[in-house]
């Protein structure tokens, strides 16, 4: 269903340029999410999880490895790239999973509510939420960040994790696992996402401060930092020019794919392997070193 899910990670990207939200499908190549050198051991078996920004990108590669490794039922919660969707839900089915695909903006508090509704009127339960979704604008300088695209920054990147988190927490257990998404900007700065940038430093303490009031009861929060992951946001809001040196800067010389950021979300989701972590971030980054 997919080209380019093996060989060698490509170095250089062609230019290339979407309209925001942009599309996988029309990526070339296409990113590397199917992850085929890894094995499902059952460590989520039985499982209910939401994913938001779950059509494409690290969402999508998420979702399959979650369903390679049991998951009973995957929600997919996304904007509007219905192709990107199904063809995500067909990978997810192949695994074994049920999909349930629904269409929405973050950004509303009561589509996060019917989410959440939906999947467990539809499952039966809920264990696992993956705050993923985001949206970004370039800018060169402070002066050129409108009002409208710096209010839908904040409403898309922390305000939906927070209107997602707040309908799951009724609804999770002990046991359960709540996973947002940060970024490696969120540590070191970016001066042309400066408000990009600054949500995501606000989700780095969200996931600090609801991991210490869900402790108790023994609901883990913890967040996985990427670093430059080739996603459908790169040629949706990056300049062509810029889209083909896309993560040449980091120590390992080249961007990530999402199926080498996706297994960090398994980890954190599993209690076979992370029960004793809480308030902690996961840096797939290509080898920037963070400090703080």
């Amino acid at each position: 269903m997919a080209d380019n899910q093996t060989g060698d990670r490509p170095s250089k990207i062609p230019t290339q340029q979407q309209e925001l939200p942009g599309s996988e499908e029309e990526m070339k190549p296409r990113p590397q999410f199917l992850a085929p050198d890894y094995k499902g051991s059952d460590k989520l078996k039985g499982k209910v999880a939401i994913i938001t920004g779950g059509d494409s990108g690290i969402g999508r590669s998420v979702a399959i490895l979650y369903a390679r490794e049991g998951a009973k039922g995957i929600t997919l919660f996304y904007y509007n790239e219905d192709e990107d969707a199904q063809k995500t839900k067909k990978y997810i089915e192949a695994e074994g999973s049920q999909a349930l695909l629904i269409k929405g903006d973050v950004a509303d508090p009561k589509q996060c509510n019917y989410v959440v509704e939906e999947t467990v009127k539809t499952f039966g339960q809920l264990d696992i939420l993956v705050n993923n979704a985001a949206v970004q604008f370039v800018r060169n300088s402070i002066t050129e960040i409108k009002d409208d695209e710096l209010e839908r920054t904040f409403k898309v990147n922390i305000f939906g994790y927070f209107y997602m988190a707040r309908a799951a927490v009724p609804h999770l257990k002990k046991g359960s696992s709540i996973i947002n998404t940060g970024s490696v900007t969120s540590y070191k700065g970016h001066e042309k996402l400066l408000d990009y940038s600054t949500t995501k430093g606000a989700i780095k303490t969200f996931t600090y401060s609801l991991s210490s009031q869900l402790a108790e009861k023994g609901i883990r929060v913890n967040g996985v930092a990427p670093g430059p992951i080739l996603t459908p946001l790169i040629p949706a809001t990056m300049d062509p020019e810029d889209v083909k040196d896309f993560g040449n800067d980091v120590p390992l010389g080249r961007c990530g794919q999402p199926e080498e950021v996706s297994p960090c979300y398994v980890f954190l989701a599993s209690e076979a392997d992370s029960s004793y972590i809480t308030g902690q971030f996961l840096h797939p980054n290509g080898g920037t070193v963070i400090h703080g």
